[in-house]
């Protein structure tokens, strides 16, 4: 199948390589540049504008950063959009607001373009590994084009619904749960080292007794053995925790603790944090605040 690729990130790059690794035909666009070189090596061919990825591609996929990297994209000049023909699929694995998949769920309408929403769990080494989880909400008929598709590089899926803006939905609630995991961790290592209590102790102890979670357990090992890299950066922990809130206020929805974590991460931001690991960061933090939750100088 021939595949139109915008956005080369630390999600995307693996995510496209499984892609041609699987046999499709590649078209691939990124805003900086550079990042199309490992594809370019595997074959595929250089777009240069998001208009020209569309050009005889059976599907499209977007990869982009946030609400705005998806609407100067889509809609800015030479955008994908206003490229698309009918019959198109256009798979978007971005993480983005409910409200911008309402608009462009209506905008692909208007074209005759199949939109399927995609939003993806796992971090970028889960992604290299061909084995992120995949939320999928759509037309029926859309959903199962774009099934053989991202089994390309995911391990499972779930279809949540059929208006695209569910998906989205889900991504922004799974990740709040995960910033959630790890301000409730951040805050009972704090509890445990002034207790004399090594965190990596206490957690081997709540795990084993309580969850058995992989996922607290992988999130503990990034939190206590931090990363020479940001496998996820604190802005985007930032920007996914107001997307989450925005969906939440449309709705009439009160999510006290999502508040709470908000002013936690602007003062990340505020001091310079933004670029740091999320899970780290958010460790950090803890260890200021204290379990009392005052900020230390």
């Amino acid at each position: 199948m021939r595949i139109g690729f915008l956005g080369l990130g630390n999600m995307g790059t693996p995510m496209a390589l499984h892609l041609v690794a699987a046999g499709h035909e590649l078209s691939v666009w990124n805003r900086t540049e550079g990042r199309t070189e490992p594809l370019l090596r595997e074959g595929a061919i250089q777009a240069g504008t998001p208009a020209e990825a569309e050009l005889g591609a059976d599907a499209v996929i977007t990869m982009l950063f946030d609400d705005a990297a998806n609407e100067d994209v889509l809609f800015g000049s030479h955008g994908l959009l206003d490229a698309m023909s009918p019959g198109l699929l256009h798979i978007s694995c971005s993480t983005i607001s409910a409200a911008l998949s309402e608009r462009l769920t209506v905008e692909h309408v208007k074209r005759g373009v199949e939109f399927v929403a995609a939003p993806v769990f796992g971090r970028p080494n889960i992604a290299q590994e061909g084995r992120l989880w995949m939320v999928l909400a759509g037309a029926e008929a859309a959903v199962e084009r774009a099934r053989p598709i991202v089994q390309a590089f995911s391990r499972g899926m779930t279809v949540v619904g059929k208006e695209p803006r569910q998906a989205h939905a889900v991504k922004l609630g799974g990740n709040f749960l995960i910033s959630a995991m790890i301000h409730s961790l951040s805050e009972s290592f704090v509890f445990a080292e002034r207790q004399g209590i090594a965190p990596e102790i206490f957690f081997e102890t709540v795990n084993s007794a309580l969850f058995q979670s992989p996922l607290y357990e992988a999130y503990s090992k990034v939190m206590l053995n931090p990363p020479e890299s940001a496998g996820a950066p604190m802005n985007l922990g930032a920007k996914d925790l107001r997307l989450f809130r925005e969906a939440a206020a449309s709705r009439s929805t009160n999510v006290s603790l999502a508040d709470q974590m908000a002013e936690i991460f602007a003062e990340a931001q505020r001091m310079g944090m933004g670029g740091d690991d999320w899970a780290v960061t958010q460790y950090r933090m803890a260890q200021r605040r204290g379990v009392a939750g005052k900020i230390n100088a």
